[in-house]
């Protein structure tokens, strides 16, 4: 029985990993992602229902657009694939069934879900673009904030120690406005606070600290091999260039959700 939820969980992933791709593509470039129908990014052609198979199409078709045979980047799958795997892991760790579902647990679930889709979405978006989008951030201010609610009145949480995470949402975002109006820009550090803040209010201060580590230890590695490969190939500017493309919160947000599961992992293990 739960074999079939489990697959069934599977599915959702992938439609939901399927949305990321697109979301990832259009946000950046303010085009809607909810009524806007899919389409080709080369010929423009709308996609028919048969295309829109999460995997399924996209093995049928060879990998390859219907409609002007061009290749489709195999990132489509393999995010696809992965993020089914992660909800059916997210939901065998946090033991989510038929024999626990309950209102507490799908709600449980349900905003785990909404967390990943914000990871997902900061990672992908800094990974193509080096940039925390503000209108994910926003999303992920509102998600935290129903969360907060949610904890306070059916868990019974400490209603103080949210309600300094509000207080530190309200002056990073002071200090991003006096800095959009200052400079005319978005401003990257404000926004990897913003997404921190969301972090710690969802996976804790312990996954966030964790998180927060290995991304500097990965950080300083990739830079070191950057600024010994561009030595290797004598090219100066190469080497001045590496921390500027730097997308920290891709890193962040990968060592986040491998954390999260880690953690439910060791408690799920020793049935704490």
């Amino acid at each position: 029985m739960n074999l079939a939820f489990y697959i069934l969980i599977f599915i959702i992933g992938t439609l939901f990993g399927s949305f990321y791709t697109l979301a990832v593509y259009r946000i950046p470039k303010r085009q809607d992602i909810v009524h806007t129908h899919s389409y080709c990014p080369n010929c423009n052609h709308k996609l028919g229902l048969l295309d829109l198979f999460p995997i399924i199409s996209y093995l049928l078709l060879g990998g390859k657009c219907r409609y002007c045979k061009h290749k489709i980047r195999p990132r489509y799958l393999i995010l696809e694939l992965l993020s089914g795997i992660l909800f059916v892991g997210i939901a065998y760790l946090m033991q989510f069934n038929f024999d626990t579902l309950s209102a507490t647990t799908i709600a449980e679930f349900s905003f785990i879900v909404l967390y990943l889709t914000f990871i997902i979405l900061i990672a992908g978006i800094d990974k193509e673009n080096r940039k925390i989008d503000k209108l994910v951030s926003v999303y992920g201010i509102v998600i935290s904030i129903m969360y907060m609610v949610y904890l306070c009145i059916v868990e019974q949480a400490n209603i103080y120690r949210y309600g300094i995470y509000l207080i530190l949402y309200i002056i990073v975002l002071a200090l991003d406005t006096i800095t959009l109006k200052k400079y005319a820009k978005n401003s990257y550090v404000t926004g990897m606070l913003l997404m921190i803040i969301t972090m710690v209010i969802f996976t804790g201060e312990y996954i966030t600290a964790n998180a927060t580590i290995f991304t500097l230890l990965a950080i300083f590695f990739y830079m070191l091999m950057g600024k010994i490969k561009a030595r290797k190939r004598r090219n100066k500017k190469t080497e001045e260039m590496i921390g500027d493309k730097l997308s920290i919160g891709f890193f962040l947000g990968i060592f986040n959700v491998l954390m999260l599961a880690f953690v439910l992992f060791v408690t799920n293990y020793k049935g704490v």
